[in-house]
């Protein structure tokens, strides 16, 4: 871990977030040499940083055991070259113990998932994350969907809490997201928080969050096809609108629409997707299952049409 502050680390990033899939063998155990050879390849690739056991990494599906593993292999595997960030979740009690297997594994923040199964109102959302930063030296952003949407005072004692630096956006209500960095901006002048598009496929919304000033976003396309994902990102960042709508219009979009057509896609299809780059991560654990053929099909069209799309485009420039 490096001695320097998450926050200041990740407000200063330059490409999209890498979720890696935790890889399995055929056994069905943790493969920690398939999962480091992935890492590596996102930070090669120019990721900016990883986020370790999240959504992606299948979190919910981890022993606490095999999650320190996981993440002592990312914190291994980077060597301090980008920050790792691991997830955090459940009760408050179980919680905190996966906050501090992250802290022992070496980890450089927690992305705080919401609480299992229950609905809380405001108060006792904000005791549970005043708490799970407080276990801890770790720096921690707080993830917003399903069961866990706050108000914007509640984002605001949130942005006050000490440890908690950022609010990664999982809901996708615009008109929320507005009043809530309104909210933080007015009630917390100077305040430097932190604010993540942390949708699905966030790069089909990243125009939208960019107009109330959200830049950084989780690539869920980076962990498959990071060269698609670092071009949508250096266009966009560069108000390269042609490009931008181009990959939206025929890859992006495609790739939503059939990320809508299973359960459990977003991390499922993900995973088929890093198989057809051409490593065994193994398959997703239950209760989650596998993409049928004709999906695994439909998934590499829309790869190769993105990557056709992507050629084309530099050759013009370069004619």
């Amino acid at each position: 871990m490096t001695s320097a502050p998450l926050a200041a680390r990740l407000g200063r990033v330059a490409g999209p977030l890498f979720f890696p899939v935790t890889a399995y063998g055929p056994d069905g155990d943790v493969d920690l040499d398939a999962f480091r050879a992935h890492v590596r390849a996102g930070v090669d690739a120019g990721a900016a940083a990883v986020f370790a056991c999240c959504g992606t990494g299948e979190f919910h599906a981890l022993t606490p055991q095999e999650f320190r593993r996981v993440v002592a292999a990312a914190v291994e595997e980077t060597a301090g070259e980008v920050p790792v960030v691991a997830g955090a979740g459940y009760g408050t009690a179980l919680a905190i113990q996966y906050a501090k297997l992250a802290e022992e594994a070496g980890a450089d923040g927690l992305l705080a998932m919401p609480p299992y199964l229950v609905v809380a109102d405001q108060e006792g959302l904000l005791s549970h994350y005043a708490a799970l930063a407080a276990a801890t030296s770790l720096e921690t952003i707080v993830y917003q969907r399903d069961n866990a949407v706050f108000t914007p005072a509640t984002v605001v004692a949130l942005a006050g809490t000490p440890g908690v630096i950022g609010l990664k956006d999982g809901y996708g209500d615009l008109d929320l997201m507005q009043r809530i960095v309104s909210a933080v901006r007015t009630g917390l002048p100077g305040r430097d928080f932190l604010y993540f598009n942390g949708l699905p496929t966030a790069e089909l919304t990243g125009p939208a969050y960019r107009g109330i000033g959200v830049t950084l976003y989780s690539s869920a396309v980076f962990a498959f096809a990071p060269d698609i994902a670092l071009a949508f990102y250096r266009a966009m960042d560069s108000g390269d609108d042609e490009l931008t709508g181009a990959l939206l219009d025929h890859f992006y979009r495609p790739l939503v629409e059939l990320r809508a057509k299973g359960r459990g896609y977003a991390v499922s299809l993900v995973k088929a997707g890093v198989r057809l780059g051409g490593l065994d991560v193994g398959e997703v654990r239950t209760p989650l299952t596998e993409p049928p053929a004709a999906h695994i099909e439909e998934l590499t069209a829309i790869i190769a049409r993105g990557r056709a799309l992507l050629e084309k485009y530099r050759q013009e420039r370069r004619g």
